[in-house]
């Protein structure tokens, strides 16, 4: 990972939050609550580090990505970045903005435009951000950024249906840093590709940040990706973070119940551990974002709430259809408080009973 020194953070996000209004009614009109996709997120990057953001689809991971680049403005609360505060940034800036932070999408079949060449598409990126003053110095600048990416000269004049998956995904790395943004924002940057190539993405994303020194913030639900390249993690369920801290603690110490079942789907190398470590796995499907669930949003999928509740007294206890669970984890939402000492946050009211000081003999990945 590329050096950084402490207290340099590039992005600095405070309690931001992101609604998108709703209507319903056939011929009268009428408000509905917003769904509150991104529900009081923070966060700190420091200049040079990997900060990553998992969960499932639906958890606010993508809409948090696009305020991050300025595609969207948050309903409430801070972006800063590098000094800069997005919110209070006018249309004419915030454009400015948008070369120090890029976003590379996770389909770059969808991405790219079908019409374009390889070529015509790292130009426009150099057109629409005035960088280059002539042809030729664009060209010089497409060559040299192409063979960064691990693709040859010739790909240049090709068409997007004219290349592989790996070779699309280089293409939309190259995009992304041909302007040679501060941060890059990359959305599953190997979930549509096959395993064999993602693994030579992923040494090329390695590779480009040591050489570049970027800031990379990736959105994923693999947690393998996560352990390889990610200094930092947040864990988001239903648009606030549960988890966050380093990657270390967070994957070899799991507090929080959520960051628990994520790690229980992924396979370890020790085999001997697999065979009999606890698997908690996680039950139902995430709740709309448009009837949130009470207290702890994640009550109605906690398996753990569902050991403990069974040994409360009576008044402490709520009977649900598929078991008993603390009271307090539907009637109140937990507070966001310090998990040890190794910087790890969470909201939780029963949080494990390991923490991320112990000594683990067996990394959970």
């Amino acid at each position: 990972m590329a050096a950084y020194m402490p207290g340099d953070d590039v992005i600095v996000a405070s309690n931001v939050e992101k609604h998108f209004p709703l209507s319903g009614g056939l011929f009268r009109r009428k408000v509905l609550p917003p769904i509150r996709a991104v529900d009081g997120v923070s966060f700190s990057i420091p200049r040079g580090s990997c900060f990553a953001i998992v969960g499932e689809s639906g958890s606010g991971k993508s809409t948090l990505a696009r305020m991050i680049v300025g595609l969207w403005r948050a309903t409430a609360g801070d972006i800063i970045v590098d000094g800069n505060d997005l919110s209070t940034q006018s249309s004419a800036l915030a454009r400015k903005m948008r070369r120090k932070v890029q976003l590379v999408l996770q389909d770059p079949h969808a991405s790219l435009d079908p019409r374009m060449t390889v070529r015509a598409t790292l130009r426009e990126a150099l057109v629409v951000h005035r960088l280059c003053p002539d042809r030729a110095a664009q060209n010089r600048r497409i060559e040299q950024v192409i063979r960064q990416v691990g693709l040859s000269l010739t790909h240049l004049d090709r068409f997007p249906n004219a290349l592989s998956g790996g070779q699309r995904q280089r293409v939309a790395i190259a995009r992304g840093i041909i302007i040679e943004p501060d941060v890059l924002v990359l959305d599953e940057p190997v979930s549509a590709l096959d395993v064999s190539v993602q693994a030579q993405i992923i040494n090329l994303l390695v590779q480009l940040q040591q050489s570049l020194k970027l800031t990379y913030i990736i959105i994923t639900h693999d947690l393998s990706l996560v352990t390889h390249m990610a200094d930092a993690v947040g864990v988001m369920y239903l648009g606030r973070f549960v988890e966050q801290g380093p990657t270390s603690a967070v994957c070899s110490s799991p507090a929080h119940p959520y960051t628990d079942s994520l790690l229980s789907a992924v396979a370890g190398i020790d085999a001997d551990f697999e065979k009999t470590r606890p698997v908690s796995i996680l039950q139902g499907a995430i709740p709309s974002p448009t009837a949130l669930p009470t207290g702890c949003t994640f009550h109605t999928r906690c398996t753990r709430a569902r050991l403990i509740g069974p040994g409360l007294p009576e008044n402490e206890r709520v009977s649900l259809d598929d078991g008993v669970i603390p009271s307090v984890c539907m009637r109140t939402v937990p507070d966001t408080r310090n998990f040890g000492t190794c910087g790890v946050t969470l909201t939780c009211h029963f949080p494990g009973t390991a923490t991320p000081d112990e000594t683990h003999k067996t990394s959970r990945l």
